[in-house]
Formats: C-alpha cells, sequence, structure tokens
C-alpha cells in the first residue's frame, strides 16, 4: 500500500499545474521502483524524458524495472546509448556501472553487458568492479558460453577479494555447471562457510545440467536435512531429474507443504514431471484444475500427450485451444508437429491442418517449425510436399538439411538422398547427424560404394568421430547387401565397444540372408546387453525357421517366455476419408468384417493367377501348410488394404502404417495387390516407407 501511495504522489506532482516544481531524480527514482504495472511506470518513464533526460541513473532504473515487468526491447534501447559509447558513463561511478551492466543482462543483451565489464576493467584511476559487478558478468559469460571468459573474470574476482563473496560465489557455480565443469562447482560449494538457497539450487542445477538425477535429488535432501528452505527455483531446478512416480509423489507433497502449488509455472512443471513418469491422467487432472492457464500449460499438456503416443488427445486439446481464442506460438506447434510425426494415429490431413496453422500464425520463417513442419510431411508420406518447403525456405541449418536426407533415405531414394548430402557439403560443414541419415539412406538402397566413400570422409576430411550409431548403418550396409562375413569383420575391427544397435543390425541382415552361426553370434551379445528387447528373440526364432531348425526355434521361443517376455502386438492402421481405422490379425470388430472378408477371397484368388505365391515362413509353424497360407491371408496389412479398396475411389491412394516390420509374405501380395487393382499404395513400417505401384516397390524389394 506505501508503495502504491509512493507512486501516486509522484504521479500527480508530475501531471500538476505548471507552477508545480518537477519530481526529484531520487523521488522519481523510488517510484520507479515501487511501481508494479507498465501502467503506472511508462508515466513515470514519461516524467523522466521531460524533466531529467541526461540523467542516466533514472534511465538505468527504468531499464532494469522495464525487464522485471517483461519488457526487456524497452530496457535495451534505454541502455544501448551508454553501451555504445561509455565515455557517457562518469568513471568514478562504480554504482552506475553496475546498474546499467545489470540492466543489458537482465534484458537479455549479455554480449553487451560483458562488453561493458571489459570497459570498466579497462579504466584507470576510476571506478573498480565491486561485489555486485560480477554476479551480472558471469550471468552474461554463462548465457553466451563463453566460459574461458567466465575462468578470466573469476580471477579478476578473486584479485579483487570478491570470490568469497556468497552472490559472486553463486553465480560462479552456476556458471562451473553450465561449462560442465562439475568438479570446480562442486568444489566451490564445499568450501563455502555460508549457504543461502541459491547457493544449494546452483549446485543442484549443475548436477541436473551434467546428467547426474540422482546426485541432484541427493544434495537437495540434504538441503532440507539442514533445514534450508527451498525456493520456486529450486523445485523448477529439481523436476526434470524425477522419472519415478514415488518421487513425482513426494515432491508435489513437498511443493505443496511449501505453498508453491497455486503459481501456474510451478502448476505446469508438475504437469510435465507427471507426464514423465506415466502419470498422464493425473498430468491432465493438475491440468484441468488450472484456473488461469497460460500457454505454457496448453503447450506442457499437449506435448505429454504427444510423447506418450496419445496424438488424438493432444489434438483434440489443441483444437480445444484453439477455440478458446488462445494463438499457439512455436513452442505448442512444436509439440503437435512432433507428435504427430511420432504417432501412428496421425494421418495427412493433421499435418496439413498444422501447417496451415504455421502459417496463418506468420512461423513460417522459424527454422525449427518448419524443419518439424517437413519432417512431418516426410513421416506421413508426402515426400514431394516435404522437398518443396524445404527449397522455399531460408537460412536452412544442420537439422533441416539432415531431415530431408533422411526422409529420402525412409523412401528408399538413397541417391537423392546423397546427392543432397554432397549439395550440403558445399554450405556447411556435416555433423555426426547428417553422416547417419546419409549412411543409413545408403544402407536401405544398397549403395555400398557412396556409404564407404561417407563413411571413409567423416576423419579424413571433416574431422567427425564415427560413433556406435555410424558403425551400426555401415553394418546394416554390409548385411543388407549379403556381405556378413565382411560385416563381422567390420565389427572386430571396431575401435570401440559394439553395442546393441550394432549387433541388431547384424542380426537383422540374417534375417534377410539367414546364417545360422552369425545369427547366433549377433543374438548371444544381445541377450548379454539387451535382454528385455522381445523382438531379439522373435527374430533369432524366425531366422531358425526359415533354415528348419525348428527345435532350435521353439528353445528360443521358450527362453522368450521363461523371461516373462512378450511379443509386441502388430497392427496396421488405414487412412480413410481423414479418418484412421486400426486393424489386428485375423480382426472382425470392423462393421465391415464381411464384406472385408469376401472381397479378400477374391483378391487372393486374382493375384494368385497373375503370379503370386504364399511365402509360408512367415506363418504359424507346426500346422498344415493349407492352414499356414489362411493364416497369412488374414495379417492386419491385409486386411487394411483391403478395407480400404473398398471404400475409396479408384484414383485415391491408399496409405496403410504397420507399427512394426511389414511382413515379407505382405510386401510381396501388396505388390500383386497393386499391379491388378492399378492402386497406388503407400505404406510405412516401423523403419521405412513402401510406395506399390503397378506390380512394383520404392524399395526394389531391399529392405
Amino acid at each position: 500500500m506505501f508503495l502504491r501511495s509512493t507512486v501516486r504522489r509522484v504521479l500527480h506532482q508530475c501531471c500538476s499545474i505548471p507552477d508545480t516544481p518537477p519530481p526529484e531524480p531520487r523521488a522519481l527514482a523510488e517510484a520507479i521502483r515501487s511501481s508494479t504495472s507498465l501502467r503506472d511506470l511508462k508515466p513515470l518513464h514519461a516524467a523522466a524524458l521531460r524533466h531529467h533526460p541526461d540523467d542516466l541513473f533514472l534511465s538505468a532504473a527504468l531499464a532494469s524495472h522495464y525487464s522485471l515487468l517483461g519488457s526487456p526491447r524497452v530496457a535495451l534501447s534505454l541502455l544501448s546509448p551508454a553501451a555504445a559509447d561509455p565515455s557517457l558513463l562518469p568513471t568514478g561511478d562504480t554504482f552506475l556501472w553496475n546498474l546499467l551492466i545489470r540492466g543489458l543482462a537482465d534484458a537479455g543483451a549479455h554480449d553487451r553487458a560483458l562488453l561493458l565489464y571489459r570497459r570498466l576493467r579497462e579504466l584507470r584511476g576510476g571506478a573498480q568492479p565491486d561485489k555486485f559487478t560480477f554476479p551480472p558478468v558471469l550471468k552474461a559469460c554463462a548465457h553466451l558460453g563463453e566460459f574461458e571468459e567466465g575462468v578470466k573474470v573469476h580471477g579478476d574476482a578473486a584479485e579483487l577479494g570478491f570470490d568469497s563473496d556468497v552472490f559472486v560465489r553463486n553465480s560462479l557455480i552456476a556458471l562451473y555447471g553450465k561449462g560442465r565443469a562439475l568438479d570446480t562447482a562442486r568444489r566451490l560449494f564445499d568450501e563455502m562457510p555460508e549457504r543461502n538457497v541459491v547457493t544449494w539450487t546452483a549446485m543442484i542445477g549443475a548436477f541436473v545440467q551434467n546428467g547426474h538425477p540422482k546426485e541432484a535429488l541427493a544434495l537437495f535432501h540434504q538441503m532440507l536435512q539442514e533445514r534450508v528452505r527451498p525456493n520456486r527455483a529450486t523445485f523448477l531446478t529439481l523436476i526434470p531429474c524425477v522419472v519415478s512416480c514415488d518421487e513425482a509423489d513426494n515432491l508435489h507433497k513437498l511443493i505443496v507443504r511449501h505453498r508453491l502449488e497455486s503459481e501456474v509455472i510451478v502448476q505446469n512443471a508438475i504437469m510435465g514431471m507427471y507426464s514423465r513418469c506415466g502419470k498422464i491422467e493425473h498430468a491432465r487432472k493438475l491440468f484441468d484444475g488450472i484456473a488461469k492457464k497460460d500457454l505454457a500449460s496448453w503447450s506442457s499438456m499437449i506435448e505429454a500427450y504427444a510423447r506418450a503416443d496419445l496424438f488424438e488427445e493432444a489434438f483434440k486439446l489443441f483444437g480445444k485451444m484453439k477455440l478458446l481464442g488462445v494463438v499457439p506460438d512455436h513452442v505448442t506447434l512444436l509439440g503437435v508437429l512432433r507428435g504427430c510425426s511420432n504417432s501412428a494415429l496421425a494421418s495427412l490431413k493433421h499435418a496439413q491442418v498444422i501447417h496451415g496453422l504455421v502459417i496463418r500464425c506468420s512461423l513460417v520463417e522459424n527454422i525449427m517449425v518448419q524443419t518439424a513442419v517437413i519432417d512431418n510431411y516426410v513421416k506421413r508420406g508426402s515426400l514431394s510436399t516435404a522437398r518443396r518447403i524445404f527449397d522455399r525456405l531460408h537460412g536452412r541449418n544442420l537439422v533441416t538439411w539432415s531431415t530431408m536426407i533422411s526422409g529420402y533415405g525412409m523412401h528408399g531414394r538413397g541417391q537423392e538422398a546423397v546427392e543432397l548430402f554432397n549439395h550440403m557439403k558445399c554450405l556447411m560443414k556435416p555433423d555426426h547427424v547428417s553422416f547417419v541419415s546419409v549412411l543409413s539412406a545408403c544402407s536401405h538402397a544398397g549403395l555400398i560404394d557412396e556409404g564407404w566413400q561417407c563413411f571413409n570422409s567423416m576423419t579424413t576430411e571433416f574431422g567427425v568421430v564415427p560413433g556406435a550409431e555410424h558403425y551400426a548403418c555401415m553394418v546394416d550396409l554390409l548385411g543388407r547387401a549379403g556381405q556378413l562375413e565382411e560385416a563381422r569383420e567390420f565389427i572386430n575391427k571396431m575401435p570401440i565397444n559394439p553395442d546393441a544397435s550394432v549387433w541388431g543390425s547384424l542380426l537383422g541382415a540374417c534375417r534377410i540372408h539367414p546364417d545360422a552361426k552369425i545369427a547366433e553370434l549377433a543374438a548371444n551379445s544381445l541377450f548379454e546387453l539387451d535382454c528385455e528387447n522381445s523382438g531379439r528373440y522373435i527374430l533369432l526364432s524366425n531366422i531358425y525357421t526359415s533354415l528348419g531348425k525348428i527345435e532350435e526355434a521353439h528353445r528360443i521361443r521358450a527362453l522368450m517366455r521363461q523371461r516373462g517376455l512378450k511379443k509386441t502386438a502388430g497392427y496396421t492402421v488405414v487412412e480413410l476419408n481423414n479418418k484412421l481405422y486400426k486393424f489386428l490379425v485375423g480382426d472382425r470388430s470392423n462393421p465391415q468384417s464381411d464384406l472385408i472378408y469376401t472381397e479378400l477371397d477374391r483378391l487372393m484368388d486374382r493375384i494368385k493367377q497373375a503370379g503370386y505365391v504364399p511365402n509360408t515362413n512367415f506363418s504359424l509353424h507346426d500346422v498344415e501348410e493349407e492352414t499356414k497360407e489362411k493364416s497369412l491371408y488374414v495379417h492386419s496389412e491385409k486386411l487394411a488394404i483391403v478395407f480400404g479398396l473398398i471404400n475409396t475411389r479408384p484414383e485415391c491412394i491408399i496409405r496403410v502404417h504397420k507399427n512394426l516390420r511389414v511382413c515379407g509374405d505382405c510386401h510381396t501380395a501388396t505388390k500383386f495387390i497393386s499391379k491388378v487393382t492399378r492402386r497406388k499404395i503407400i505404406m510405412r513400417d516401423s523403419h521405412r516407407f513402401h510406395h506399390f505401384s503397378e506390380g512394383v516397390c520404392s524399395c526394389g524389394d531391399y529392405w
């Protein structure tokens, strides 16, 4: 109440009759610091311009308060003249230098804050840094990633005797934590005789940033034992560490106990915490309970649904948000786009709707959003649209290029992927992700020479050290080409220990080119590294079966059951009139089931007459041959395709998505279906796209 009256008194003085003397700078500065809204601050700003236009102290005070009230651009405009020409500053006034440095840092002009500090250090016989100078300067170094400069600033603080100050030390811990010098941060923390809540929060943040969540939680519990009361920043720093439901519940109770649960920013963080722990319904309950949802609330819940692969719920919530007039920003749209890209239950229409919103929200120049749009179209099977957006996009970065290169690889167009990669090399240096994208594309297209050339150029031309993912791509490239011995020798010569992705690539190659000895070698290594992955057991069992080793296949299945592992249920989704329909093997839940099975029998007869021969290696074992054939007919891929055929016009493309690798027999059958029906069929499986037309698949039977 007192602060409000101060503002009113000064405003009255500013707006009174001409004979009244203008407010003194000190009174005006006090009113500026006391204002609680931009509505109060703006007339005070006008008064300062009118009565004291050259007062740097008032400009700095205004800038600091504009930053505090969420208007950093205005703050920056006030500070820019002094920052550009430090000669305007009185050389002996350290307080004013500090005010300007802090104002620039608070306004986000970290580079200018650091430059002004350097000018201050150059002064001879005038102002010198004090303990209030260093926290904003160290913050600027951390934000800019200027860690070497930060070490020099630490040296300045030590030289002047301020490095033991608690506020300076807190800033140093934050700097070294962000600079991945965790040992130094911990040493500074341990040496401190006095610690406040900011100290503890900074050290917890250092553990979080360096990937040590257990240590962060342990330090938090130590903090509680020492009776240091955590604040909002402490909980917001700690929440990303929580991955278990028990930890989430306990932390939530502590937040309630400290009466911080009513703050929207904290509620949003708690919501994200529960969604990461798999308690998506709990997260939604919290979301519904937020009285004044901000944009971050909507974005957090939408992203939570997307992360949980509940795209329909994400899209419904997104629609509700639009109906309520909440305008999405790039964060919201990125969450929806990523959810759409990763979901089997998202259609091309969904991608088009979100793209339209990106255009209406004027985000067509946002590189992150546009890259996500490209990725979305790639994964919805519309490669031409993705390339059109890519070609129009200015300021493409490595992620954008890698996304488009990877898209060509997913669609079996390896040559285009290599050409695009070569074009990119002329403009910028490829990184490890770029090489994964192009090597994977070479692998899917059987481009052996191109793959070797790209792999060898990593270290010789670009200084990129190959990682496990690059070696896995090369093993996949060799294995798919039938060079299993070469792939095994390649693994033996690797300078790093092969991980599950490398051995998985070799085992996958044995599925295409059955070899029991190499398959056993790969599988045994995988059972040690990744024993909980049921797909490895299924794959080895199928390889044994294809080689006629039925007893070995049964042994692997028995081992899988003994370890309590279950096969991932396969399903296929078909897109029809902007809706998605899901089918399981032998599914009869669809209202049109009778019609589907009648048409399926007719279609199987037609493709048999065209030359299709069922591959019973992909059917049940220990049953009669006729039963094996019939079991193949009711695979989810075939049911979904037939449903699409009987419910669409002849010119429509049929789009289906299999959550696992497409069955080999279904792949052959779909080629014949596209031939006898003269329909285009686009099938996405867990690894890539297959475009079927006139009896041919875009993969060239190389997948």
